[in-house]
């Protein structure tokens, strides 16, 4: 009789406890989802306002440079919105990501446009950023629109690692054929 109390005292502690410890993953689960929920609420703010930037940013580079009066006015109030807007997208975390020539492409961040050979760049590397992409908390908002460097561009050595994996690159085993 003694050992049946005990053990029913043993299951019923067990379940207590398999409770608790589902109220605590309830718990984190639900902060989680918070702080993402939080994190991302300007999101889709953050896209709508993406291509008013990109016209700014046009504006600006087909606006004269050595302009008088009126027009440099006109010019130095658009760099002025252009750093203010940009300053409120990295004050809310918002990061352009805009790779310069020679740097790794990456599918995540980059979205090939088009692949042209180049004798400076090696294969499978950006070779110029034609669109700049945006970033939010580590999350893709747009990718950035590149040209990449053909295969085979560059240097030979360069050109057959820059396919290869990063694990491949490191001196990790690596299975071409798989």
């Amino acid at each position: 009789m003694l050992d049946q109390v005990a053990a029913e005292r043993d299951e019923w502690k067990d379940r207590a406890l398999r409770v608790a410890a589902e109220m605590e993953n309830l718990k984190r689960r639900s902060e989680t989802q918070q702080n993402d929920a939080r994190a991302f609420a300007i999101q889709r703010f953050a896209k709508d306002l993406l291509p008013v930037a990109d016209s700014l940013q046009r504006a600006l580079q087909a606006a004269p440079k050595d302009s008088e009066g009126p027009a440099a006015a006109l010019v130095t109030g658009l760099e002025l919105v252009e750093k203010a807007l940009q300053g409120a997208f990295a004050n809310n975390n918002l990061k352009q990501v805009a790779p310069g020539p020679g740097d790794a492409f990456d599918p995540h961040l980059h979205q090939a446009m088009m692949e042209q050979p180049s004798e400076t760049v090696a294969g499978g590397a950006v070779l110029q950023t034609m669109q700049a992409g945006y970033e939010l908390f580590g999350r893709t908002i747009r990718p950035a629109m590149v040209v990449v460097a053909a295969k085979g561009s560059g240097s030979k050595a360069a050109a057959s690692t820059a396919y290869a994996p990063a694990d491949a690159a490191n001196g990790a085993a690596y299975d071409s054929k798989a």
